[in-house]
């Protein structure tokens, strides 16, 4: 493969994980960090870009995304996709990208949610347009997309560096205690782990696409993208993150991150400032759509033989559809599924890693068993993060599961599973070996 081509992949995979969420996460989290923001980046990149690049890799060691499951029980296997790929796909993700880029992009100039619906339609059919061509994605996103928008996100950061609209405010308390814990949970809520799941279709499909057909050569060329994407990415996190930090004069009591791009923009450009932020908001979401896209038709091409337009323009029409019932009632609906699915996926990622991943077609009841944790402790999780646990549970859960109130109590019961597994195999191994001696 061509070094431009691998290298327009690698932009591609950038973009197709740059939502407009991605890029409101760290401005706050800077300005709240205060003196401390370096340190919270540091830890909030480990989560962020840390997850995403490793899922990807083992991806592609794998040479297949559905290789993942290969091993549960056909029933399950079937459930996580469609799950995962449906909540990422028109149920969640896909219309919240769409009712982002009308909120952040044309409600400001219109003043009302009037124009959703049109607008919706008119997003949709743009990522139909670009999705149903896989063949053309990297000409669409790694070779014109992606480069715009990295030189409208240059242009408002160079302006930062050259001008700078405060200092840092004093870090809040849990930034002063524990800057680089916050930083790894705030990094892992982006839940892009999940996404690199369901990205790993589009991007091995790419890879493949230009004549790659050796599966140790389609695993150096999936590091090598990789490796382009995690450093772009990183960049993008530090100069939001810069903002954030230095937001203090125009922005000191902003709720979110969106508001912050909002008033530095405008701070450094004027009115000039909203059409550059409305642009990049609209690019990333059109990028990230387009993936998303194009990852849910693979899918039901490959696993059902439906064909890959006919998927495509099913899930726009879905997501026209769902992204006008508004951002709050689609959160409130399909956040609990995503936040129970990414555990399983980073414990599956997990268990690759130390279990290996062998070529029996057997159902592999180890597998099978650490999904169930990951669901279970992922499903309290869940609840805590929305509020849906009585105090006297929660004292409970604090008292006896670690990691609890970091949101991640799946992963020290999916490390016991993991070792358990390895040490009964490790035995197992022995006493095969005894007789023998």
């Amino acid at each position: 493969m061509k070094r431009t081509e691998l290298a327009a992949i690698g932009f591609m995979t950038f973009a197709l994980f740059l939502g407009a969420g991605n890029l409101i996460f760290p401005p706050l989290m800077a300005q709240q960090a205060g003196e401390n923001w370096l340190i919270a980046i540091g830890g909030f990149l480990l989560t962020a870009v840390g997850l995403p690049a490793l899922t990807l890799l083992v991806l592609g060691r794998l040479s297949s995304a559905d290789k993942l499951t290969a091993r549960l029980p056909k029933w399950l296997d079937r459930t996580f996709w469609f799950l995962v790929l449906t909540t990422l796909g028109p149920a969640f993700v896909l219309p919240r990208a769409v009712t982002v880029a009308y909120e952040m992009g044309i409600k400001p100039f219109v003043g009302s949610n009037d124009g959703l619906m049109i607008f919706s339609i008119i997003f949709c059919a743009l990522t139909l347009l670009l999705a149903v061509k896989p063949g053309k994605l990297v000409d669409y996103i790694g070779k014109v997309m992606t480069p715009a928008l990295i030189l409208m996100l240059a242009v408002l950061v160079i302006a930062a560096l050259v001008n700078p609209l405060g200092g840092t405010l004093p870090a809040t308390e849990i930034y002063q205690k524990a800057p680089v814990v916050n930083g790894l949970i705030q990094g892992y809520m982006t839940l892009d782990a999940i996404a690199a799941v369901a990205f790993g279709w589009v991007i091995i499909q790419t890879i493949r696409s230009k004549g790659v057909e050796c599966n140790k050569a389609l695993s150096g060329y999936i590091f090598k993208v990789v490796a382009i994407y995690a450093t772009l990415m990183s960049l993008c996190y530090l100069a939001m993150g810069y903002l954030g930090a230095t937001s203090s004069t125009i922005a000191a009591n902003a709720t979110n991150g969106g508001e912050i791009l909002t008033r530095y923009a405008a701070g450094e450009f004027g009115a000039l400032g909203q059409f550059l932020l409305a642009a990049i908001t609209l690019m990333a979401c059109l990028t990230t759509t387009i993936g998303l896209t194009n990852a849910n038709a693979e899918y039901y091409q490959n696993t059902y033989g439906i064909k890959f337009r006919h998927s495509a323009m099913v899930i726009t029409l879905l997501t026209a559809l769902v992204s006008n019932v508004g951002l709050e009632t689609i959160i409130e609906v399909s956040l609990p599924a995503i936040l129970i699915l990414c555990p399983i996926a980073i414990a599956l990622i997990i268990a690759t890693i130390a279990l290996g991943n062998n070529q029996a077609k057997s159902v592999s009841l180890e597998q099978t068993a650490i999904v169930i944790v990951a669901a279970l402790f992922g499903s309290l999780d869940a609840l805590n993060i929305l509020g849906k646990l009585s105090e006297g549970t929660k004292e409970v859960c604090q008292q006896w599961i670690p990691l609890f109130n970091s949101h991640v109590s799946w992963l020290a019961p999916v490390f016991i599973v993991i070792i358990a597994v390895k040490a009964v195999t490790l035995v197992k191994r022995r006493t095969e070996v005894a007789p023998a001696q």
